[in-house]
């Protein structure tokens, strides 16, 4: 095959995998009830000096009445952007997600459709991740709580209403947990599982 060729093969194979994605420009807040609300945070509040950059593989099982989904995620923090990024199980890239602390852009693949929000998955791995004052600094309408429990890490986000979601990590270190989040309201279940 001639150089022309494969050009024209290599731009219509380009063409048709644009064709399969949408680029959107995202809300940074996102509303978790009627009244509760969070808007993301910057990812310098949440790195240490120890810690400059952060980068997590995670198997996401999500449950939602019957309906019952699995994706793979990786997760990148540094100290100007958040990345989380979605795959199917067998690999095929579902959605990209980047917030550089004042805009979420995402890119995500029309199969996912319409109804898909990306920017709530963010929203809820922050509120796994960040600790509870810097959540509780970025939410209006509720607040997440620590309460006691025989595992190694349990909150609790309230509004006025209630409990809107409950959260139990198997590891004091939210970094090293399988964490479990449960929104009974909404009847949906996530299991976040890292993959070392």
């Amino acid at each position: 095959m001639d150089l022309l060729s494969r050009r024209i093969v290599a731009l219509l194979l380009l063409s048709l995998l644009t064709a399969c994605s949408q680029q959107i420009v995202r809300q940074t807040c996102v509303p978790l009830t009627g009244e509760a609300q969070y808007s993301l945070s910057p990812t310098s509040t949440v790195l240490t000096d120890a810690h400059q950059e952060i980068n997590l593989t995670q198997m996401v099982n999500f449950t939602r009445g019957q309906d019952s989904h699995e994706l793979l995620t990786q997760l990148e923090l540094n100290p100007q952007r958040m990345t989380l990024v979605g795959l199917a199980p067998l690999g095929q890239a579902l959605f990209t997600l980047v917030y550089d602390g004042q805009t979420l852009q995402s890119q995500q693949s029309l199969l996912l459709g319409e109804q898909f929000k990306a920017e709530y998955l963010m929203a809820i791995m922050q509120i796994i991740y960040w600790p509870t004052e810097q959540v509780n600094r970025h939410l209006s309408g509720g607040e997440l709580m620590i309460k006691p429990c025989n595992m190694g890490l349990c909150k609790q986000l309230l509004d006025a209403n209630g409990e809107l979601m409950r959260l139990t990590y198997s590891n004091i270190d939210p970094w090293l947990a399988q964490v479990n989040v449960d929104i009974d309201a909404a009847d949906i279940h996530i299991k976040i599982t890292p993959i070392e």
